[in-house]
């Protein structure tokens, strides 16, 4: 129900949204360098942007309005979640709006958009790590986790007030690295949306399996392979609620999009992956779930330093890589498509071997 709720959402009334848009002025603007070596980019120009303001609210309504329906009460994992959502794209928004408003491509500097995202990740953090349930149960972790908790990676080994400041920095690194990759991707019509929608489902059928799977309450035969993830069904349908919004969204989006996400989308995207893999405890796990954004931020970091190395040398013809790939000739329904194809192989690996994983312990 909240994920039917959160795709009629997207999809009925973003038109509704983009007449706001329009006459609220925002408007797609596109930088000099993209539009020099891209000429098709500049077409772009004036399109309605900031639209994940559309997803975000409508995965809100979708989740509420189907855990209220069913009699239900919202999960602390749940919050956790949105609270990532809409403070990422809060940052996010901030950086848009100061874009659409001067009519520049310069909004928030670099290390302004770090500082905002730590500002929203650290609370984050810190009510994660508190607040058990009835069972002693926490959001999060304070353990590095791969397919679970992978426990002689405690950082707590190293005594409270240490193990405090590794785990803030831990968690850190994975919202701020995740939620730029996926602003890195966001360079052409649907892309991001549509590897968005593969990346955050298979979070929710993972999710979902350990609902299945619960240490507590399950099945005896089977407590070698359960999972000490708190509220997982609540994380499922979160998950399955945000999926469904982008659908939606990427109705209107896909090429040629009618509207852009912006970065109030993209870094929202980040900010759900990002608590899906702390709360589900597969943090290391995201590098092959989300292999496409890290594609993308990878090719930046690689362009970077050869042509730092190489005094002026370029390992791409422009980065990220599906910008090189645009410059080699590959029409950008090509491009998208095809990214689509590799996000879905890397995700259903993932899903893959976390069920493996599951199969040797209770086997």
């Amino acid at each position: 129900m909240a994920a039917a709720i959160s795709l009629a959402f997207t999809l009925f009334l973003t038109p509704v949204f983009l007449r706001l848009f329009r006459k609220w002025g925002w408007g797609q603007v596109i930088r000099t360098p993209e539009s020099v070596h891209n000429p098709s980019h500049e077409a772009k120009r004036g399109t309605p942007t900031m639209g994940g303001v559309i997803f975000i609210v409508g995965s809100i309504v979708g989740y509420f309005t189907g855990v209220y329906v069913s009699g239900e009460v919202p999960a602390l994992s749940a919050i956790l979640v949105i609270w990532l959502m809409v403070g990422f794209g809060a940052v996010g928004f901030i950086d848009d709006y100061m874009k659409v408003r001067s009519q520049r491509s310069l909004g928030l500097s670099g290390w302004r958009k770090v500082i905002g995202q730590l500002v929203v990740i650290i609370p984050f953090g810190i009510v994660a790590l508190n607040f058990p349930n009835k069972w002693g149960q926490l959001p999060a972790s304070a353990s590095i986790s791969l397919f679970r908790d992978i426990t002689w990676l405690n950082l707590f080994a190293f005594g409270i007030v240490l193990g405090w400041i590794l785990y803030l920095v831990w968690i850190s690194i994975i919202g701020v690295a995740t939620s730029n990759s996926v602003n890195l991707t966001d360079g052409l019509d649907g892309l991001a949306a549509g590897a968005g929608v593969i990346v955050v489902g298979a979070y929710s059928v993972i999710a979902f399996w350990q609902f299945k799977q619960p240490c507590i309450g399950g099945d005896p035969d089977a407590l070698g392979g359960c999972y000490e993830v708190r509220d997982p069904f609540n994380l499922a349908i979160i998950a399955a609620s945000f999926a469904a919004s982008l659908i939606g969204f990427l109705w209107w989006n896909a090429p040629k999009a009618k509207v852009f996400m912006g970065d109030v989308g993209s870094m929202a995207i980040g900010g759900v992956i990002t608590a899906m893999a702390i709360l589900t405890r597969t943090e290391l796990l995201l590098l092959v779930i989300a292999g496409v954004f890290v594609l993308s931020s990878g090719s930046v970091i690689l362009q970077r330093a050869y042509f730092k190395i190489t005094r002026g040398k370029r390992l791409f013809l422009m980065s990220p890589f599906h910008h090189h790939l645009e410059m080699r000739g590959w029409s950008e329904v090509t491009i998208v498509v095809r990214m689509w194809i590799i996000a879905g192989l890397l995700a259903v690996s993932a899903v893959g071997l976390f069920y493996v994983e599951w199969l040797t312990r209770v086997d």
